[in-house]
């Protein structure tokens, strides 16, 4: 474990990046900013290291960060319906900010956004942060924490735990974007992909879940053989359309609550899998549809589908459809949650 200084907040705060690296070369640098996995360098066959996420380059940058880039996203991933909720009959609203709905809780001021409490262990860093009731448009006073490991086992495992003591969302992701070839180099399309989900929550198109669960088979969607992110995307055909490409909610087949594979992308090239863990009960794949010239780390600029986010959730808009997975958690009842993501190499 290192830490250095990596930047300043607009207001003038100290932000630290956080270095944790395994015995076989593999390393994750963390920054307390917006609890942001910042790179990931993956130890190669032929002796050489790539970074195969894409981040900002500096603070100037990850204060704009609209494409959320490596960013924590908290308290609630995704989308609320029409920026409101109701929660044990009362009435919320939310900012609105993705037409007229509500994307990843808040733009200017999100959690991604902001200096969070960070403890070090030995291979590990657990980032806090607390909420007061009303903030974000959500109730409750809320401790929310986000645990990264890198294992032996060249694993980044996330651990999230929320409480609140009123019932509200806790419902957290990352949404790191993957480039197997490395950041910068090129687009993500011959990629190959397995999806563990028969099923996606159908969207409208804003995004929000129409509230069919829709079959995969015989769409552009279906990723339950693996195969090439190319081959099928037809951002003419009318499910693409909605969303302007890969973006949509998968359900996960036959979710217990228990830690599974639910996800693996391969690079042709250079053989390197990314297997995906998790026990929630949706992904979100996401293949970096409006991304355009971001700049990106090390002199890079970042173009549309340069990078995909596999962004473990419950469904979007769960709270509005009461027949979904539901994200609500309060006294007696704490949120917590893993993911990992394993480099196969």
């Amino acid at each position: 474990m290192n830490t250095r200084l990596f930047g300043t907040t607009k207001d003038g705060k100290d932000v630290t990046e956080y270095i944790i690296e395994n015995s076989n070369g593999m390393a994750i640098h963390l920054l307390d900013f917006g609890a942001i996995l910042h790179r990931i360098y993956v130890p190669m066959k032929d002796g050489t290291k790539i970074d195969v996420a894409l981040t900002c380059p500096d603070m100037e940058v990850y204060s704009i960060n609209d494409t959320y880039l490596g960013s924590t996203i908290a308290p609630n991933a995704n989308r609320i319906g029409d920026a409101k909720l109701t929660i044990d009959g009362v009435e919320y609203k939310m900012e609105v900010n993705d037409g007229k709905n509500n994307l990843h809780t808040a733009f200017e001021t999100g959690m991604n956004k902001r200096l969070w409490k960070a403890k070090c262990g030995d291979n590990s860093v657990k980032f806090e942060a607390k909420l007061d009731d009303g903030e974000y448009g959500l109730p409750g006073k809320r401790v929310l924490t986000v645990t990264y490991t890198l294992t032996e086992s060249n694993e980044i495992k996330i651990d999230y735990t929320g409480t609140s003591d009123k019932n509200t969302i806790i419902n957290m992701t990352n949404h790191t974007y993957f480039n197997l070839k490395g950041h910068g180099r090129g687009d993500i399309l011959d990629h190959e992909l397995w999806l563990k989900a028969k099923t996606f929550t159908m969207p409208d198109d804003g995004g929000i879940p129409t509230g069919e669960i829709a079959e995969v088979a015989g769409t552009p969607l279906d990723f339950t053989i693996m195969k090439p992110i190319r081959k099928d995307n037809d951002i003419t055909n009318p499910i693409m359309a909605l969303v302007n490409g890969y973006d949509h909610n998968y359900c996960i087949d036959k979710w217990t609550g228990s830690i599974q594979k639910v996800a693996e992308v391969r690079e042709p090239e250079s053989g390197l899998i990314m297997e995906v863990y998790s026990d929630l009960p949706g992904i979100q794949f996401y293949s970096g549809n409006y991304v355009n010239d971001t700049k990106g780390k090390d002199g890079k600029v970042y173009q549309k589908n340069y990078g995909l986010c596999l962004e473990t959730q419950y469904y979007p808009d769960h709270i509005n459809h009461p027949e979904f997975p539901q994200a609500v958690f309060g006294p007696g009842h704490d949120c917590k949650t893993t993911t990992i993501y394993k480099f196969v190499i």
